[in-house]
């Protein structure tokens, strides 16, 4: 599945050490099988003890394997490394490897992956995500190190995380709204209303099960005219500038102030660089795709469903759950502004 990862052979010089064994050194390559022969018939006959012939050393290579497809990732020498020259060295390459593959590069995706949660389409019918996928880079360390002398096989510590509620209840947690709120634009901005609208529809519908993380970024997605977005204002080091999806800061901050309702535990959240009149002074949540997001979990202790839904000149975000997890949370009352 992730094969590629044999990349880092190539990215880390500390990766190339294989040694070649089947190419002979000089006094190998000058001594035939039958000069072996005759000193050892020699020491024989004299009575003298033999000398063992040397093999050359061979370092002990360590195997790194996925445990879901057991394929090789990438292979390491820890001789090569520094391992009996300089330790400290060794394991700060080795911490380097594991979050390379855990984390990944600007070219190369690691193995951490955010969950993509379940949504409902426009049928009715369930769309299921994907899991969140960890791999724990300290786990790694460890285990690398723990065969650093002897060599072996280590496989990737990957841990996975399905959602948090139970499939057979996705169609009644739209029964009780929870939570609401309504933030108002200019329908006039036809570019930002157009992007408004259209982040409005890419996080409605998403089910954000107990205890699961939800992702503005990835649950929206790449904001570019190939996915149609459009140019509208937006704001950039406290100045107003035209850029590709301006005004989807206006649904993640009207997501925002409709969870933070409901006692979610906000992961990441920015504000923007300069005041801005839809949401009340402190209660925004700027994003800006691969590098701003907003970000919470589901920490209610119940599944919630997020519906958004724009009017003429307004968006509203609502958080539903069936009835039965609303009873619950009777004590919590939509915030108002």
């Amino acid at each position: 599945m992730r094969a590629f990862f044999i990349f880092i052979v190539l990215t880390f010089m500390f990766l190339a050490g294989c040694r070649d064994n089947n190419t002979p050194n000089a006094e190998v390559t000058s001594t035939n099988t039958a000069e072996i022969q005759d000193v050892e018939e020699t020491a024989d006959a004299e009575g003298l003890p033999k000398e063992p012939i040397m093999e050359e050393e061979v370092s002990k290579e360590i195997r790194l394997i996925d445990p879901y497809t057991k394929e090789l990732i990438a292979s390491i020498t820890p001789e090569d490394l520094g391992l009996y020259t300089d330790k400290l060295s060794y394991e700060t390459r080795i911490k380097q490897l594991a979050k390379v593959l855990a984390q990944g590069t600007e070219s190369k995706v690691g193995y951490d992956q955010r969950m993509q949660l379940d949504r409902i389409n426009e049928n009715g019918e369930l769309i299921e995500g994907q899991p969140m996928i960890i791999l724990k880079e300290s786990e790694l360390v460890e285990r690398i190190l723990a065969v650093s002398s002897d060599g072996g096989d280590v496989e990737l510590p990957l841990y996975t995380t399905e959602t948090g509620y139970n499939r057979m209840e996705f169609n009644t947690l739209d029964e009780v709204i929870i939570s609401s709120f309504t933030t108002y634009f200019n329908p006039a901005d036809i570019g930002r209303t157009n992007n408004i609208r259209q982040s409005s529809e890419a996080i409605s519908n998403v089910i954000v099960g107990m205890g699961d993380y939800f992702s503005f970024n990835t649950t929206v997605g790449p904001r570019t005219i190939e996915t149609g977005y459009q140019e509208a204002l937006e704001i950039v080091n406290g100045e107003f500038v035209v850029g590709i999806g301006g005004g989807i800061c206006q649904t993640s901050s009207t997501l925002f102030n409709a969870v933070d309702a409901v006692g979610v535990t906000l992961v990441e959240r920015h504000h923007h660089s300069r005041h801005i009149g839809y949401v009340p002074k402190g209660l925004d949540a700027t994003v800006s795709y691969g590098t701003l997001d907003f970000r919470f979990q589901n920490t209610t202790g119940i599944p919630i469903m997020i519906t958004s839904k724009t009017g003429e000149d307004s968006i509203t975000v609502e958080i539903r759950t069936s009835q039965k997890y609303a009873d619950q949370l009777e004590s919590l009352t939509s915030k108002t502004y």
